[in-house]
């Protein structure tokens, strides 16, 4: 399994803090958060990750080079235009050509990735055309993508951020997922597409395999884009483990 790691947004929720440095790098425990993913990562056994970049992009690509630093194969994509989330993978499709992982740039997490591409793997089954998404509870269901599955976590429905009267549940994408390489197929090339707003509906849609897994209670994802998140990851960081 390959990576995607989505490091090109500018974090203006953080103010100053972003105005010239890349929301991903922003220290948690001491360490950017971006050398908490890739670790995250290799300990899951992926090496081979792309990043997508944008805002201050030079910082990324001197402090990590071609990854091997860290014992991993690092290329970069990058966007002078935004393209949105499935954009950037539509972008990197070369180098996306099987199953892949992707990581939204400002999650910090302990998510057992392993158990995750396991739970995946059997529901797919001999499927390659499918994705499922890491889901977590959240107090706050109008900024986030909610989802709705069932007993066996099919996805039913997904609605990208919708006004408070049309809540229907506190369960959210995660912001990690796992990809079969057929789904960008559905991705127009060269056009702002994101997973939430434009894939996911699209998959429902046409009726292509979509689950969601909760996360356990012993796993966290935090958004680190808000001061609020960024100051919970920085009280984590320093006793927390990852699963492996």
């Amino acid at each position: 399994m390959k990576a995607l790691i989505l490091a090109a947004g500018k974090g203006t929720r953080l103010g100053e803090l972003t105005a010239d440095f890349p929301k991903p790098m922003l220290p948690v425990n001491g360490r950017p958060l971006l050398v908490h993913q890739v670790e995250w990562l290799r300990m899951h056994g992926v090496t081979q990750i792309a990043m997508n970049l944008h805002h201050a992009a030079e910082v990324i690509r001197d402090y990590f080079g071609d990854g091997s630093r860290f014992g991993v194969e690092i290329v970069y994509s990058y966007e002078p235009q935004l393209l949105g989330t499935a954009g950037a993978a539509k972008k990197l499709e070369w180098f996306l050509s099987k199953r892949f992982v992707v990581v939204y740039g400002d999650v910090f997490t302990n998510v057992n990735l392993s158990h995750l591409n396991a739970w995946h793997s059997a529901k797919m089954r001999d499927g390659d055309r499918g994705l499922t998404l890491s889901l977590y509870r959240v107090p706050n269901p109008t900024e986030c993508g909610l989802v709705d599955i069932d007993a066996q976590g099919v996805v039913r429905r997904f609605v990208e951020k919708p006004p408070a009267d049309q809540v229907f549940t506190d369960l959210a994408n995660a912001g990690i997922l796992i990809c079969e390489a057929r789904v960008l197929s559905r991705v127009p090339a060269e056009t702002v597409y994101d997973f939430g707003r434009d894939l996911l509906p699209d998959l429902l849609a046409a009726e292509w395999p979509v689950w969601g897994k909760p996360i356990t209670p012993d796993e966290y994802v935090i958004d680190i884009g808000t001061p609020s998140g960024y100051a919970r990851a920085q009280q984590l960081a320093a006793t927390a483990t990852l699963a492996v």
